[in-house]
């Protein structure tokens, strides 16, 4: 009997079934903070960074992915899947005075995956809220943290903003004087030296590194002798000092016979912060802009399950996408109600991507002023209103504390109606707006931006609360005041 028809239909079926991976990977979430499009040795020889460049050729660097203009909103979409603007989250940042956290009501990444067997950890910085000790991250699907809550701190003395801020799960941490980047990653190795190999592990490592304020030993600085300012200098040498610590969480897992099953992501939280020496040309603007220069992330994926490797993958994603990806590639089933769209299987085998359209930001707290709204479907991108401050084109020898641009209301009004069209295919720098050329896009587009900021919640961005004082709580930043 010639069964070779009924082989290959077979053939074909299985091809497009769902991936289920015969063991669950460990999983390694990386996220560099503030960190430039251009801060990286795969697209700048000048960036010292060889273990991020070998794990992306590894892998698959990807071109095409998308992150929030800010921390905080970023770090909502990683772990719940939801756009921030949904989230209450769309307006700056969680300021350490606040009483403001991510959402209770949504679950968070770790929580789902625990649910799958997965041992837990959370490295770095939080900064998705600490009022309440229900906001922080042992309450939220974490087995530990070891890091601060706020959005920013000294690299040696582990304080802000007149409060020491650094946990060991629960219990303050006082400094020792060693730089944090260190500390996490020797956390993070221990970590992996402890951890039952059986079981699987799902570490976010999300770096203080390369947050202002610019500082790092001096041995790693001395390393840019070349580069003209001093803040620059800083910044390449605390890139290449977390670059080390990436290198050395790297060797514990291939130690511990750990590295070959664990699927790698790394991405940045938002772009290269400017005037804090970070780099992100050719593309337009930075961090807390919706320009690309501010959204499209340094990312890219290897190990378990990646199909491809020494491959720029093209396909659009979003930071909302991770949560349902990574809940996927650990065997688990994401809510098909999420803003998040499950890529796993374009991942793996480097497939087409799932996503056509997404939001950069939609934020209306302050409207006449420095309201902005974004949104990309296909190759087309609509901003409407006021992008953000700094938004040229910066080469790096331009980005350092001296730049100087007018950020007052004089600069900012004149965007409050004003939109802006570009086509990303053929200008992915965003040098020539199309909008008076092609009113009918930006009416669809606009129409499209209409239906989301109608579920938008309104931002949750109170004013400082004095009962948040550290002095209350023994000098610490310390939940129990909201």
């Amino acid at each position: 009997m010639d069964t070779s028809g009924s082989l290959f239909v077979f053939s074909i079926f299985i091809h497009f079934l769902p991936y289920v991976s015969a063991k669950p990977p460990h999983i390694l979430f990386i996220v560099a903070d503030d960190y430039g499009w251009n801060d990286v040795g795969f697209r700048n020889p000048d960036v010292l960074t060889p273990n991020i460049d070998k794990l992306a050729h590894s892998g698959m660097v990807l071109n095409s992915s998308y992150v929030m203009p800010v921390c905080t909103p970023s770090r909502n979409s990683f772990m719940t899947g939801h756009y921030a603007f949904k989230s209450g989250l769309q307006h700056l940042a969680i300021l350490p005075k606040q009483a403001a956290c991510a959402p209770l009501n949504y679950t968070f990444l770790p929580q789902k995956l625990k649910e799958l067997g997965y041992a837990t950890h959370a490295i770095g910085k939080w900064h998705l809220g600490f009022c309440k000790w229900e906001c922080t991250p042992t309450y939220r699907g974490f087995d530990t943290f070891f890091g601060f809550y706020n959005g920013q701190e000294d690299y040696y003395t582990l304080s802000v903003a007149g409060g020491k801020d650094f946990r060991d799960n629960r219990t303050p941490v006082n400094a020792t004087g060693e730089y944090s980047t260190f500390l996490y990653a020797r956390r993070a190795e221990s970590i992996i030296k402890e951890h039952d190999a059986s079981k699987p592990m799902y570490m976010y490592l999300p770096f203080q590194s390369v947050h202002e304020p610019l500082q790092v030993p001096q041995k790693y600085s001395d390393m840019y002798s070349k580069v003209h300012t001093e803040s620059r200098r800083t910044y390449l040498g605390m890139v290449t000092a977390m670059d080390e610590a990436i290198g050395n969480i790297t060797k514990a897992l291939k130690t511990k016979g750990m590295f070959n099953d664990t699927l790698i992501i790394f991405t940045a939280d938002n772009g290269g912060w400017i005037t804090y020496a970070g780099n992100n040309y050719p593309l337009r603007g930075g961090k807390a802009t919706v320009f690309e220069g501010g959204t499209r992330a340094t990312a890219f994926v290897s190990g378990a399950g990646i199909q491809k490797s020494n491959y720029v993958y093209p396909g659009m994603i979003h930071a909302v996408d991770w949560m349902p990806t990574v809940l996927r590639a650990a065997g688990g089933t994401p809510d098909p109600t999420l803003d998040g769209i499950d890529q796993w299987d374009s991942l793996r085998t480097a497939g087409e991507s799932k996503r056509t359209e997404f939001i950069y930001n939609i934020d209306d707290l302050r409207p006449e002023i420095c309201g902005h709204a974004a949104i990309r479907m296909g190759d087309y991108k609509l901003v409407d209103g006021f992008p953000g401050f700094y938004q040229g084109w910066y080469k790096p020898d331009q980005v350092d504390y001296g730049l100087y641009e007018d950020v007052s209301t004089n600069y900012t009004r004149p965007f409050f109606d004003k939109v802006m069209l570009f086509n990303l295919k053929d200008d992915p720098n965003e040098h020539v707006d199309l909008s008076k050329k092609h009113p009918d896009i930006v009416k669809k587009l606009k129409s499209r931006l209409e239906y989301y900021h109608k579920q938008i919640v309104p931002a949750n961005f109170p004013k400082n609360s004095a009962s948040s004082a550290p002095t209350n709580y023994g000098g610490f930043w310390t939940p129990g005041w909201c």
